[in-house]
């Protein structure tokens, strides 16, 4: 064997031995990176304070919180205009339309809720 490939070979083994060191000095950078935990959203129940349905004053927008955790917003004479799921976290709701986009908003009390920029009242 020459000097040339005994030289190439014991390099090599050199990396080798190198890259199983670092490999258990930083395991993350071998293995996949772990998948984080799946959150899990509760939806209100039939019973929860805010279900049903919310109005503008002028009636314009209509937002039905669902017993299912979902709503459906209507806009003038566009039923279903928006759809998605929502949680409420206390007097904080957040949705998630079913387009992508995410929006929140606060029930200020049993019967007002403000939402993007948009005052509702409940209807009974």
């Amino acid at each position: 064997m020459s000097d040339t490939v005994r030289f190439l070979t014991r390099r090599a083994a050199v990396s080798a031995a190198l890259l199983l060191t670092l490999a258990g000095a930083f395991p993350a950078m071998t293995q996949p990176a772990p998948t984080p935990p799946t959150v899990r959203h509760t939806a209100p129940d039939r019973d929860h304070p805010y279900v049903g349905l919310w109005v503008t004053a002028d009636r314009y927008v209509r937002h039905e919180l669902l017993p299912n955790g979902r709503y459906d917003e209507a806009r003038g004479q566009r039923e279903s205009a928006y759809r998605g799921r929502y949680e409420v976290r206390g007097t904080q709701i957040d949705y998630w339309d079913d387009t992508g986009f995410t929006a929140d908003g606060v029930f200020v009390d049993e019967n007002t809720l403000h939402h993007g920029g948009m005052v509702f009242r409940r209807v009974r």
